[in-house]
């Protein structure tokens, strides 16, 4: 039976440093071969990339001169939206292409690719950063007064003019973006001025008209009306008083008025007759007392009662009769004066006749003005009656008016603190408009011009060298271990003793052919002196090119 193939199977013996000196001896060329490689290949990259150069400037946000507890500003939006805003407006597609025809921006690329394209790689190439200070940084806190502008591009002084350009346009949009901003606020409160000032001007019109046409019936004269209805009442009770005592005068004027034309008229007969006609004329007198006092305490009552009141009812029968005694006295005394004897026919009045004619006109004369007295305040209680039933009106209308008025008045309140609040917004908007126009609002200082970079920030070619001597080395190594895995041969007395376990009694170095040897070593070296040259050259070539373009 044969035996598998496992049965020859012997693992390799662990490798020390001398093993591995001989197989970087035995494979050399194919490390330095990659390595070698490798400097050529990242130092012609390194030198036909082309360079980039980096320009950048700084600008700040200057607050308004002016504070803004006095004039707020009509810009709501919050620093680092408003750098944003203006990012997006600097990066739009119409900037980009104005900067990129002003000054022949990619003029390898312009026209063979999608403008689309070319001006996604311009935004790539500028970077909008905020600056911190010192103790924004320390606290962790976001910048907030200043930022940096920056452009890649292959030419530095086309760098430091479109960033002085994009610092440019940076300033030119803040102030026309916060004029605009500030005018249309200007123009928008302005706009609600007038409609508020319109509003308040129906309302106020449609309130005076109701106020015209409920003119002392409001709920708010209700007081006014009140006391002024009081006050009347007063002045028509004090006028009732005054029409009784002057009734009460008249009354007694026209019976001293009768008793003077009787005693003017009379023939004093005798004595007894006399004393007669004396107590008739005290009794007259009394009743007309009477008459007066009930007739003033009737239309007393009357004021304060209706006319079925029990009172009311008794005292205009006690009046009655009163009055029905007063007629009955003076019929009596009538029929007495008729059968009276003629009286003597004189040729001229007597001393007492003349006395009686005086006396009857001074009481007509008296009479005359309690007449014209009465008239008068009769009159004025008829005014007061006639004002008592107006204000009367106007307080029994009050309440059906208030809720109307109310809401008028509440819409007229309404109307007229929005007004005043537009009004002193609008005038607020109009000074911060008027600062922006004078530029004394917020504006972009340049801190730092636009830089001319001295130096290119790509690439950085000994990086590029380095690394790409450091991967050709390591490719080196990889292929001399892979072909030492492969290489299943003995290489020296410790794998004779290791793989087959018998003691070496001696060894016989390979013995070659010596001009085999020579065209080996001829063709090795003509291999290596052309690689190197070779490479020498490229890498010559390129910097010379790197050097000569850059000139």
């Amino acid at each position: 039976m044969q035996p598998s193939p496992e049965a020859y199977t012997v693992s390799r013996r662990p490798m020390d440093v001398t093993d591995f000196i001989d197989v970087v001896r035995r494979h050399r060329g194919w490390i330095l071969g990659p390595a070698f490689a490798g400097l050529v290949i990242s130092v012609v990259v390194a030198f036909l990339w082309p360079d980039t150069y980096v320009s950048d400037g700084t600008i700040r946000i200057v607050p308004p001169t002016v504070p803004e507890r006095y004039v707020p500003s009509n810009v709501n939006l919050q620093l680092g939206q408003r750098i944003a805003a203006m990012e997006q407006q600097v990066r739009s597609r119409s900037n980009l292409m104005t900067l990129i025809n002003e000054f022949g921006l990619y003029p390898s690329r312009k026209g063979r690719i999608p403008d689309e394209d070319l001006i996604e790689g311009m935004q790539n190439d500028i970077r909008i950063s905020a600056v911190a200070t010192m103790r924004e940084a320390a606290e962790g806190r976001p910048a907030s007064t200043a930022f940096r502008v920056s452009f890649r591009y292959g030419d530095r002084y086309l760098a430091q003019k479109v960033v002085a350009r994009i610092i440019t346009m940076f300033q030119d949009e803040t102030t026309r973006s916060r004029s605009t901003n500030s005018l249309q606020t200007t123009d928008f409160l302005k706009e609600q001025v007038d409609g508020a000032k319109k509003n308040l001007d129906e309302i106020e019109n449609r309130l005076t008209a109701y106020k015209l046409k409920f003119s002392g019936r409001l709920p708010e004269n209700l007081t006014a009306n009140l006391t002024a209805l009081r006050t009347l009442e007063a002045q028509l009770s004090n006028a009732a008083a005054s029409l009784n005592r002057a009734t009460q005068d008249k009354l007694l004027l026209e019976n001293g008025l009768r008793v003077a034309k009787e005693q003017y008229d009379a023939v004093p007969a005798n004595p007894a007759l006399n004393m007669e006609v004396a107590v008739k004329n005290e009794r007259l007198i009394g009743l007309e007392r009477q008459i007066l006092n009930g007739e003033a305490q009737l239309s007393a009552l009357r004021q304060r009662y209706s006319p079925s009141h029990p009172d009311v009812r008794y005292a205009e029968a006690q009046l009655a009769t009163l009055k029905q005694s007063r007629d009955e006295i003076l019929k009596t005394e009538q029929r007495a004066a008729a059968a009276a004897a003629p009286k003597p026919e004189v040729a001229a009045p007597s001393r007492e006749q003349r006395q009686a004619q005086i006396e009857i006109e001074r009481y007509q004369s008296t009479i005359q003005t309690k007449e014209m007295e009465i008239e008068r305040i009769v009159e004025e209680q008829a005014r007061l009656n006639k004002q008592i039933k107006l204000y009367t009106d106007r307080i029994e209308a009050s309440p059906i008016s208030e809720r109307d008025y109310a809401q008028l008045t509440r819409d007229y309140q309404i109307a007229k603190q929005q007004y005043e609040d537009l009004t002193m917004k609008s005038s607020q908007s109009s000074m911060a408009t008027e600062l922006e126009t004078r530029k004394q609002g917020e504006l972009l200082e340049v801190l730092e011009q636009a830089s001319l970079p001295q130096s290119p920030s790509e690439p950085n070619r000994p990086m590029v060298v380095v690394i790409g001597s450091a991967i050709g080395l390591a490719l080196g190594f990889v292929l001399a271990g892979a072909r030492e895995v492969k290489d299943t041969s003995l290489k020296n007395l410790k794998d004779v003793r290791a793989y087959t376990g018998l003691p070496v009694l001696g060894s016989v170095p390979l013995v070659e052919n010596d001009v085999m040897v020579q065209r080996k070593r001829r063709l090795a070296w003509v291999a290596w002196s052309s690689a190197c040259i070779a490479g020498f050259l490229l890498m010559l070539g390129s910097v010379y090119y790197y050097y000569t373009r850059g000139a």
